[in-house]
C-alpha cells in the first residue's frame, strides 16, 4: 500500500470545472470517502488518480511517485466501478483471476489458486467459485467485481459507488464486510459515494466535495460535530440538521441563522412547535414539527405518542450557527 497525494488538481470538460484545484493526503493504509452529490467532482478525482482522465494542472503522487505521465497499469491502481464490469462467459474463478493473468503482473497459476481461495472466503464466496458470472445474484456479482479488485496487492484501491446499485440490506451487510476487508488487509482505500451513511460508517476520513472543489477533510466525527458550513453540515446526519433563523429562540445569537441536529433539540420548555406527525421506527421516534412556518424535524422517545396538530416546547441544545451566506460562525 502508498499513500497517495493530490496537489492543486484541476480538471475542466470545456466550460464546466469538474475538479477545482483539490489537494489533499490519504495516509497509508487510510480508508477515504469522497462525498458529495451528483456533478460534485467525485468520480473525476477518483479518475485523474487512476489515469483514466488526464490532469489539466495539479500532480497526483502515488508512495512520492509523480505519476502524471503513467498509465493506468503504471500506476498500480484496482479500480471498482459502480456497475459490475465481469466478464459473463467466464467462470468466478476466471474473472477473479483475469487481472493476475495480465501481461504486467504476470502471476504464477499456483499464486493464482492461493490468492484466488482466500479473497473468496474473505468474501464468503468460495462455493460460487466454478459458476459463470450469469449465474450470480446482484450481490454476489458486485463482491466478485470488489473480489477482482482485491486479488491485487496495489498501491490504492479505488471504489466509485460500489453498493449503489443493491437493495438496502444487501448494502448494509456489504458496508460491513469492506469494513472488515480493510481491517484485514490493512489496504488504502479511496471510496467515492453520495451515500452519508457509507461515509460516516466506513470511513477513517471524509473529503465533502462542492462543485469540484474540497470544502472540508477530517474524520466522520470532525465533519459531523465541527461543519465548516450549512452544505457541509447538510451532508451527514439522518435526519438533516435543522437550519433555522436564530431569532426564533429567545436570547443573544453570535450569527444569524442557528444549526440544531435532531438529537440537540429539547423538548419540555422554550418556544412553541406544532406536531405535525411522527414516524415511529422502533427504536426511535422522528417527531415533524412546525415552528413559526419552519419545519423541525427531531428525535424523540419511541414509547411516546404525539397527536397531530398539538402544541409542545422545545428548546435548543449545543447550536451551531452560520452566517447569512451559510458559512460556520464559531
Amino acid at each position: 500500500m502508498a499513500e497517495v497525494s493530490l496537489k492543486n488538481v484541476s480538471k475542466a470538460f470545456g466550460k464546466i470545472v469538474a475538479v477545482d484545484d483539490i489537494s489533499m493526503t490519504i495516509e497509508d493504509g487510510a480508508f477515504v470517502v469522497l462525498l458529495g452529490p451528483t456533478g460534485a467532482g467525485k468520480t473525476t478525482t477518483l479518475r485523474l488518480i487512476s489515469g483514466l482522465e488526464k490532469l489539466d494542472s495539479g500532480s497526483v503522487f502515488i508512495g512520492g511517485r509523480d505519476v502524471g505521465n503513467e498509465t493506468p497499469a503504471q500506476r498500480d491502481v484496482a479500480m471498482v466501478f459502480q456497475q459490475y464490469s465481469l466478464y459473463p462467459h467466464l467462470t468466478v474463478r476466471d474473472n477473479l483471476a483475469f487481472p493476475l493473468r495480465s501481461p504486467i503482473l504476470k502471476t504464477p497459476e499456483d499464486v493464482i489458486a492461493e490468492k484466488i481461495q482466500k479473497i473468496a472466503e474473505v468474501l464468503q464466496i468460495p462455493h460460487k467459485l466454478d459458476n459463470k458470472a450469469t449465474e450470480l445474484s446482484g450481490g454476489e456479482m458486485q463482491r466478485v467485481s470488489i473480489g477482482r479488485a482485491l486479488v491485487r496487492d496495489p498501491s490504492i484501491y479505488l471504489m466509485d459507488e460500489p453498493l449503489s446499485s443493491l437493495d438496502a440490506k444487501l448494502r448494509a451487510d456489504l458496508r460491513v464486510e469492506l469494513k472488515r476487508i480493510h481491517a484485514d488487509l490493512g489496504s488504502t482505500l479511496l471510496y467515492v459515494t453520495h451515500d452519508q451513511i457509507e461515509a460516516m460508517t466506513m470511513a477513517t476520513h471524509v473529503g465533502v466535495l462542492e462543485e469540484g472543489r474540497l470544502v472540508q477533510y477530517g474524520t466522520p466525527k470532525d465533519i459531523y460535530e465541527n461543519p465548516s458550513s450549512v452544505y457541509v453540515a447538510s451532508r451527514l446526519g439522518l435526519p438533516r440538521i435543522n437550519i433555522l433563523p436564530s431569532e426564533l429562540f429567545p436570547g443573544n445569537h453570535k450569527a444569524p441563522q442557528i444549526g440544531l441536529r435532531p438529537e440537540n433539540i429539547k423538548q419540555g420548555d422554550g418556544i412553541d412547535a406544532k406536531v405535525m406527525r411522527a414516524e415511529h421506527l422502533g427504536d426511535q421516534t422522528r417527531l415533524h414539527l412546525e415552528v413559526a412556518g419552519h419545519p423541525v424535524t427531531t428525535l424523540t422517545d419511541p414509547h411516546q405518542d404525539y397527536i397531530p396538530e398539538t402544541t409542545i416546547k422545545i428548546s435548543p441544545l449545543n447550536p451551531l450557527y452560520f452566517d447569512a451566506s451559510g458559512a460556520r460562525v464559531v
